[in-house]
């Protein structure tokens, strides 16, 4: 029987998570919330999903929209397995209790604090600590694509340092409320967050990392220095590492992609979804070998790059997969993501 799912907010990941989920072979989606009417209410609607009302959110008010309702959350969580929690930062966290009431398992998202869950998660890095897991933690986006990163460097070559600066952009597209800004904005953390995040998942890893903040919507932008204990013979050789590990997307020089812009056309044309790209990106020219010291650039979509994660957590946990590839498998043939 497929495992029962709920998305406990239907923005930006939670819209692609539920998405993601209708795809499944082994899953059902049984119902979305929002906690007002809006367009992305009626855009679950439309797409036939079950609309439930969270928060503060009152039925009436849905109802009055036109918008018919299924119920509450608590009602939603009555006929579910698990729950995606995409609720804004910080919010998740709050609703931990009501989850464990419900006696239903949980996904929470990177915007929560690690003890949110018993584990963080990342698919290509430590798939089996999720199995039996009751509460897992699919990193943020920046991290899940240092973690990707990492999980391929640390295998073959060992990593004895790292370095990345990230390039973070500066709100998402459907935002209006921060707007953009005419500057470049240094967080001012030494490291910021994300370094510590990947600790999560790889306890050793010796990664330090620094972000700023550029007027820009369509994706963030690493640029990474990483020390290996075992240089590879060539940079093809590390070139040929990405490309053949599931969720990297690698552009040739003939391809002319200068840049995120290019990037996103590309996701546009090959018709995915919400033209998402939910892979690590790299650019082959963007891959530099000086002996032990690896540089390379990745570009990370901020939007999606966390839904097939989600995914994969979920098997994880109810044991639907017999291991991490043929649960990745699974879940990039139905996402359209296989090569």
């Amino acid at each position: 029987m497929p495992v029962r799912v709920a998305v406990n907010g239907y923005g930006t990941i939670g819209k692609r998570v539920a998405d993601a989920v209708a795809k499944q072979p082994d899953m059902t989606l049984v119902g979305v919330t929002k906690t007002r009417p809006s367009f992305e209410a009626r855009s679950a609607v439309e797409r036939g999903y079950r609309l439930f009302v969270a928060g503060g959110g009152s039925v009436d008010e849905f109802r009055a929209a036109g918008l018919p309702v299924a119920g509450t959350l608590d009602e939603l969580l009555a006929e579910s397995d698990v729950v995606v929690d995409a609720t804004p930062d910080h919010v998740g966290e709050q609703h931990r209790a009501q989850y464990a009431a419900a006696k239903v398992a949980a996904v929470f998202q990177g915007g929560e604090p690690a003890d949110v869950a018993e584990a963080s998660f990342n698919a290509l890095a430590n798939y089996a600590v999720g199995r039996g897991k009751r509460r897992l933690r699919v990193v943020s986006c920046n991290t899940t694509g240092i973690v990707r990163a990492a999980a391929v460097l640390r295998e073959r070559y060992g990593v004895t340092g790292w370095e990345a600066t990230l390039v973070r952009r500066a709100a998402d597209p459907a935002e209006s409320k921060k707007g953009l800004m005419n500057g470049i904005v240094p967080t001012f953390q030494f490291p910021s967050h994300h370094g510590p995040d990947a600790r999560t998942i790889f306890p050793d890893l010796p990664i330090a990392t620094v972000a700023l903040v550029v007027p820009t919507t369509l994706m963030h932008v690493h640029v990474n220095h990483v020390r290996l204990a075992r240089p590879p013979a060539s940079g093809a050789e590390v070139v040929e590492a990405f490309r053949s590990t599931p969720r990297f997307h690698l552009f040739r020089s003939w391809e002319h992609v200068d840049g995120t812009p290019q990037v996103m056309e590309y996701a546009r044309d090959r018709g995915h979804g919400r033209s998402d790209m939910m892979e690590n990106v790299l650019w082959e020219t963007g891959i530099r070998l000086d002996g032990s010291d690896l540089h390379f650039f990745q570009a990370i979509h901020q939007e999606s790059i966390v839904v097939p994660e989600s995914i994969d957590a979920i098997r994880a946990m109810f044991d639907l997969a017999p291991d991490a590839a043929t649960s990745i498998a699974r879940t990039d043939r139905a996402l359209g993501l296989t090569r």
